[in-house]
């Protein structure tokens, strides 16, 4: 039985997100415990201020940076890997 063209591309879309965002959020969790180990969100200075955030919220947007930086680097990387095969 043959697959339409239709669902294997949504099959395709759908693995290609989990390729790319399942390492990222590994990655990013063990960023963000690496970096918050050894910086205190108190100590974040940015454009000569202290960040004025609780540090709950300083965790979840360095997650959510982190996340992001690692999620850009594994779809360049799976970019790249689709292209040459």
């Amino acid at each position: 039985m043959k697959v339409s063209p239709v669902i294997e591309n949504k099959t395709s879309i759908k693995k290609m997100f989990m390729v790319v965002l399942w390492p990222a959020f590994l990655a990013a969790s063990v960023a963000t415990g690496v970096f918050f180990s050894l910086v205190d969100p108190f100590d974040l200075i940015i454009l000569d201020q202290h960040i004025q955030i609780e540090v709950l919220g300083a965790y979840t947007v360095g997650f959510f940076g982190f996340w992001l930086l690692a999620a850009l680097s594994s779809w360049l990387t799976a970019l790249l890997l689709q292209k040459t095969i």
